[in-house]
């Protein structure tokens, strides 16, 4: 079986974590940082907006069931790429809306996609998404892993993230997995 990787930052982890592993096609998703200038970083220090990092999800996905571009069409109608360093209440560099690319193909796939959002202008205001090359993904620490599945009755699931899944599942109805 062929994977490729994608490395997306849509705002909190945990909400694009929760949507993309019910997705058919992927194999994988992992929470963590990405962009920033300190190795290794921690939550609590990225928290702080000073090691650079975003909050990311590197997804493990099969092309021969979900492209490229496919993701990244979920990944724009699950946060607003129009705000720059925030989400909703979540507010930080931390938060920005980037795509992390592995290679020159998802790149330039990245670079389509958004011109084909502004010139539809599928949203009212210009999208700020960063397109940045993956230098260095950091794993998230355990305990952000599978963090809505886990615990689908704290208040910040209740209120961000399951708004987020059930949009998911009513636009992308034909791709969750069984």
């Amino acid at each position: 079986m062929t994977t490729q990787v994608a490395t997306l930052a849509g705002g909190c982890f945990w909400c694009l974590e929760a949507v993309f592993e019910q997705l058919r096609g992927i194999r994988k998703v992992t929470s963590g940082y990405a962009g920033g200038h300190v190795p290794n970083p921690t939550y609590e220090a990225v928290c702080t907006g000073t090691t650079g990092h975003a909050e990311v999800v590197q997804v493990e996905f099969d092309p021969n069931e979900i492209s490229y571009r496919d993701l990244l069409g979920v990944f724009f109608t699950l946060h607003d790429p129009t705000t720059l360093d925030r989400q909703g209440g979540d507010v930080g560099t931390q938060y920005r809306s980037a795509i992390f690319y592995h290679d020159d193909e998802q790149r330039r796939t990245a670079e389509e996609v958004i011109k084909e959002l502004a010139a539809e202008h599928v949203f009212d205001d210009p999208i700020v998404t960063k397109i940045e090359p993956l230098v260095a993904f950091y794993p998230a620490e355990e305990y952000h892993r599978e963090y809505y599945r886990r615990n689908p009755n704290q208040p910040y699931c209740r209120a961000v993230i399951a708004p987020k899944v059930t949009k998911m599942r009513t636009k992308f109805l034909q791709r969750l997995k069984i």
